[in-house]
This record gives C-alpha cells, structure tokens and sequence, in this order.
C-alpha cells in the first residue's frame, strides 16, 4: 500500500518572521540605500544649481529664533566667480587650503598633523586639516556640530564632490557660502554689510581681510587685530592662481 503524500510541518512559532520585522528591515535597507544615494546626486546638482540656502544657514536661523533674537534670513547674494575680484580665491586659498587645486579633497598632510595635537592632548577637540572641499560639504550639506558622525558624512560627501564637482565651482560655491559674520555668507554679503561696496570693488586688503574672519566669522571684525595680523600674512605669502580659472576677471 503507496502512502499519501505527506503534509508540510509547520514553523515552529519562534522561526516566522514578524511583519513588522520585515517592514522595518526594509525601511532600514531603504533608508541605507538613500544615505548612501543621496550625497552624490546632491553633489552632481551643485554643477548646474546655486544653492539657494545652505545647511548652515537653516542652522544659524534656528539658533537666532530659539535664542529670542528674532527669526530672519541670513545676508546671502549669490556672485559668479568671473564678477568677484581675484584677490578674494587667491587669499582664500592662501588662508584656507594652499594645496588646493592638487589634493583629492583631503589635505592628508595637515590631517596627520591635526590628529598628532589631538594624540598629544587628550581631551581636546580635533581641529585643523579642512579643505576647502571639506568646508563646501559642510557648509552646504551640513551643520557646524563637532562630532565623529558629522565628520563621517563630510568625508563621503567630500568624496563626491571632488568626483562630480569641477575645482573652479567648488571654489565659486565656497565663496559664496562661507559664514563671514553673523548672520552674513558669501563674499557679495559680506563686502556690503563690513565695507558698504559691492564684492567686485573690494581691494586686495579688504579681500585678505575677509577671508581672515573664516575661523570665527561671528566673533571677529575685519579690524580685529587678529584678523588683520591674518591679513597681513595673506598678502605676503600668496598661492599661484592659474589665469585660466578666472579668464575674464
């Protein structure tokens, strides 16, 4: 006699999978994806887009309106590189980043150094070694928070950003986000609210100054005289600028 075909034993209770296990891994694995997704698409955008609004620009707002100084939109005009004078990326560059249009994103030398005086002083706060690249993917994309995973994301968008993004947009988006007094971003901004003239017409000091308030832009005046010691050492050790990247200026 041929038995019957035998009946499938069901799962014991503890193997099946919960739905809303399933859901959340899905969620998880959807949400990694667009992490993951998001930095290089946001990155090949920045080639034909002006940012209107930057991460730190939503962040200082926040910061004003929670501290009852009232809510307001910060001093932002947007100028093409070829409209802003040579002195402003030659001293940013000087100041910032002088190895600038040779790196891959990461000045790997001043990194080394930056982690050696964090080695040497436990406690302390890592500081020093961004490049400009690094800067741009934190202004734009992030906040000014000190912490290891907001150093993760600078990394990975630095990485796309000089994999997608020319060195000459990168330098023109930089000079027109960077946080140059309270409440002030950009080169255009600045020289209207601390000079009163329009960017183009800043000379090479006033430049250099400007560029000198970067390290404490809400702390600082461009008559400080730490910001004008700054200065000073700009003009006198300026990077080598190819005409090629501001042919008409």
């Amino acid at each position: 006699m041929t038995a019957g075909p035998v009946a499938p034993q069901p799962r014991a209770p503890g193997h099946q999978v919960k739905p809303w296990r399933r859901r959340l891994t899905r969620w998880a694995a959807a949400l990694a994806i667009a992490a993951l997704a998001l930095p290089p698409a946001q990155c090949l955008l920045l080639n034909w887009v002006d940012p209107p609004w930057t991460g730190t620009m939503l962040q200082r707002s926040l910061q004003n309106g929670w501290a009852g100084a009232g809510w307001s939109l910060p001093a932002y005009r947007w100028t093409d590189l070829e409209d802003l004078p040579r002195s402003l990326p030659t001293s940013a560059m000087s100041s910032e980043d002088r190895s600038f249009l040779h790196h891959d994103g990461f000045d790997w030398v001043s990194i080394r150094r930056a982690w050696g005086r964090y080695r040497n002083r436990p406690g302390s706060r890592l500081v020093g070694g961004s490049t400009i690249s690094q800067q741009v993917a934190r202004n734009v994309f992030l906040v000014q928070h000190r912490s290891w995973l907001r150093k993760g994301l600078e990394a990975w968008y630095t990485v796309w950003l000089e994999a997608t993004v020319s060195k000459r947009r990168i330098l023109e988006v930089y000079l027109n986000v960077a946080e140059m007094g309270p409440m002030v971003f950009g080169a255009e901004a600045a020289a209207r609210h601390w000079y009163g003239k329009s960017a183009k017409d800043l000379s090479s000091a006033q430049s250099a100054a400007l560029i000198g308030l970067l390290p404490s832009p809400r702390r600082w005046t461009p008559k400080s005289p730490h910001v004008q010691r700054r200065a000073t050492w700009i003009l006198r050790s300026p990077v080598s600028f190819p005409k090629s990247l501001m042919p008409d200026s």
